[in-house]
């Protein structure tokens, strides 16, 4: 049993998330990622945190399963080598900055124009054309100029995503993008030029507060960690912990006030009959679920959520995440190695295939552990590998 994108190979000339997320994607699939680096450092990302060994926790993250190639392209001989390596690719993924690909040939109308049947992708900030065309861009910045830190944060406080989700969001698009143009050729012979922007793949998450702030003439309030448009929903503080429950509709707030509240007059008081009214009337709503849930245990709150058929969940801590119980019974952690450290616990691919095994032996690869591999690979021989490397 084979991955799908067994005997592809993608090339990618990326850093920071974004590509790189994208890569990783596509790795777990089969593809043969080789990421190409600079020298004296590689990807910047390696250096983020020292989490994991030598390398960060977001390098560690987005790069298992690749090999990774040290080239300078800044030398006639390293970038000849670099487009020597594309020859060989099915698809070409790129992240540099505003202009770099198409200084070192290595933008989608040239490759292609060389060799149709190739899948490029290039990724950048704003897209082109426009006013923001040449600007740089990185996640925090992106979440600024959509709108999501208007939505992020707790009354006057607003916060960035806890998580990189612009670079998710469009990593999540180049995978998406690269696998339909690898079906695409799969029917008609033909490659694709691909082009993805930071600004566009969160906009395009950002479609229903847009519509929201829209329609109704305001962005949705900041609320913390509860919903801003619906009532209870969000996490409540318990006698010795906390647990975070929804209630989306009528006829599960009448069963939390009776079966968990022990009042079910509280269902048609007209502060709190309809998801609207309890949202305008919240401070009073929380303070009388604070007040219950006060002498209730998690364990307690939690059965008595569960008889009353309440969508609820713990409020989990992120450290404590690979020893999740549901995780645990479902063996969804893999130990992965990383340069210079142990072995590090890693997510195996939420998707469950029938079709194809999970990628159990990735590794995260050290800064061009595999540059004579791959160079060799070329055809190139060792007097030219050793003059490449150094």
């Amino acid at each position: 049993m084979s991955a799908p994108l067994t005997g592809i190979r993608v090339v990618s000339f990326d850093h920071a998330v974004s590509v790189p997320y994208a890569g990783r994607l596509l790795a777990d699939l089969g593809a043969d990622v080789v990421k190409v680096e600079r020298p004296g450092g590689g990807d910047f990302a390696r250096g983020y945190d020292a989490a994991c060994g030598e390398v960060s926790s977001y390098f560690a993250w987005i790069n298992r399963g690749k090999r990774s190639v040290v080239l300078d392209l800044k030398s006639a001989d390293g970038l000849a080598a670099a487009h020597r390596l594309v020859d060989t690719a099915d698809v070409v993924l790129a992240n540099l900055g505003p202009g770099a690909t198409a200084r070192l040939g290595l933008d989608g109308d040239t490759l292609r124009g060389r060799r149709p049947s190739l899948i490029t992708c290039e990724l950048s900030g704003y897209g082109e054309g426009g006013p923001s065309a040449g600007r740089k861009a990185y996640d925090a910045l992106i979440q600024s100029e959509a709108g999501l830190l208007e939505l992020t944060g707790d009354g006057d406080v607003t916060a960035r995503a806890g998580i990189s989700v612009a670079d998710i969001a469009a990593g999540v698009q180049v995978q998406s993008a690269v696998l339909a143009a690898l079906f695409h050729r799969e029917r008609t012979g033909e490659g694709a030029t691909l082009r993805i922007s930071l600004l566009e793949a969160l906009t395009e998450w950002m479609h229903q507060p847009m519509l929201y702030a829209l329609g109704t003439g305001r962005a949705p309030a900041r609320s913390g960690g509860h919903h801003p448009s619906i009532a209870p929903y969000g996490p409540f503080p318990c006698a010795d912990g906390a647990v975070h429950l929804a209630v989306q509709n009528e006829r599960e707030w009448l069963r939390l006030c009776t079966t968990v509240l022990g009042d079910p007059a509280l269902a048609v008081d007209e502060r709190f009959a309809s998801v609207r009214s309890r949202v305008e009337h919240r401070e009073e709503l929380h303070a009388l679920l604070h007040a219950r849930f006060a002498g209730l245990t998690q364990e307690r709150l939690g059965a008595l959520l569960d008889e009353a058929d309440i969508a609820w969940s713990a409020v989990g801590h992120v450290a404590a995440l690979p020893r999740h119980p549901q995780l645990v019974a479902r063996a969804r952690f893999v130990g992965v190695p990383v340069p210079g450290g142990e072995r590090v616990p890693m997510a195996v691919p939420p998707v469950d295939s029938s079709a194809w095994p999970p990628p159990l032996d990735a590794e995260v690869p050290a800064l061009g552990a595999h540059t004579r591999e791959v160079l060799a690979e070329l055809g190139h021989t060792a007097e030219e590998i050793e003059k490449l490397t150094g």
